[in-house]
C-alpha cells in the first residue's frame, strides 16, 4: 500500500508542475493568441466593423 501512495504523490507533483508550466507559458508567452481560444470567445481577433442601427425616439 506504502508503494501505491508514494505512486499517488509523485504523479499529483508531477500534476501539479505541469499546471504551473502550462500556466506561465498562457500568461508569459507571445504565442498565446495562438494557444488559446479566449481571444476568439472575446472577439478582439476579428478585425471586422459591425454595421450599427442608431434608433432615436422622439419623446413630444
Amino acid at each position: 500500500m506504502k508503494n501505491f501512495e508514494r505512486i499517488l504523490i509523485k504523479l499529483a507533483i508531477i500534476q501539479f508542475i505541469f499546471l504551473l508550466l502550462s500556466q506561465a507559458i498562457l500568461l508569459y508567452s507571445p504565442l498565446t493568441p495562438y494557444i488559446t481560444r479566449m481571444v476568439e470567445y472575446e472577439g478582439v481577433n476579428q478585425s471586422e466593423t459591425t454595421k450599427t442601427i442608431e434608433t432615436f425616439h422622439n419623446n413630444n
